[in-house]
């Protein structure tokens, strides 16, 4: 493998987990609602999740869900109903007032959020489809140990660092305060946007 061919891998990797997903919404919730240090952990466990999906990927998944087309449809509707559970979640607490990060302690623990964050990933589909495609196509099985350690390690740097920022910027003052002046109609409609992508994940082919 090159170095053009190993940041191509890392840049297509990186764009896609800056767009909005899931993940996403889970992160701008939580770093509003429970503050940085929580919302931090939370991004260690979703880079723990990428990891899980881009080493499987590497290690041949795509193929093993062609093979058996009942596994990823299992998958499928795990991740999605486990995406409805937070949308039902989100909508029964709407109206309860966000907790203040200096009363008390956090309101998660940080194994809690690492926990979390990768139960939110790990219970998505599309990142095996996403890491399958990419490693297939530029990252052939030939490829050296070591060149496949660092994509490795470059999508949980990825995955972790971006939705750090996401953890810093939401938990800022300005940020937070609007969120809480708006907490039941946020929560409501971050609740649906996760009701329908689960929606989508189950109904697509």
């Amino acid at each position: 493998m090159t170095l053009a061919a190993f940041l191509s891998v890392v840049l297509i990797h990186l764009a896609a987990a800056i767009s909005p997903g899931p993940s996403f919404v889970v992160a701008l919730r939580v770093a509003a609602s429970e503050g940085f240090r929580v919302a931090a952990a939370l991004a260690l466990g979703f880079g723990c999740g990428a990891l899980l999906w881009a080493t499987a990927a590497m290690a041949g998944l795509a193929l093993v869900f062609e093979l058996v087309p009942p596994l990823f449809l299992a998958l499928k509707f795990i991740g999605a109903a486990f995406l409805i559970y937070l949308a039902v979640q989100m909508w029964r607490h709407a109206a309860t007032p966000m907790a203040q990060p200096q009363a008390g302690t956090a309101p998660r623990s940080a194994f809690q959020a690492i926990r979390f964050g990768f139960l939110t990933f790990a219970s998505n589909p599309k990142p095996a489809v996403f890491f399958g495609a990419v490693f297939v196509n530029l990252v052939p099985t030939a490829t050296p140990l070591g060149w496949k350690a660092a994509i490795l390690l470059a999508v949980f740097v990825n995955e972790t660092l971006w939705y750090l920022v996401v953890a810093r910027l939401f938990s800022l003052p300005r940020p937070r305060a609007a969120y809480a002046r708006a907490k039941a109609w946020i929560d409501r409609g971050f609740g649906t946007l996760l009701a329908l992508l689960g929606l989508k994940i189950a109904l697509t082919s």
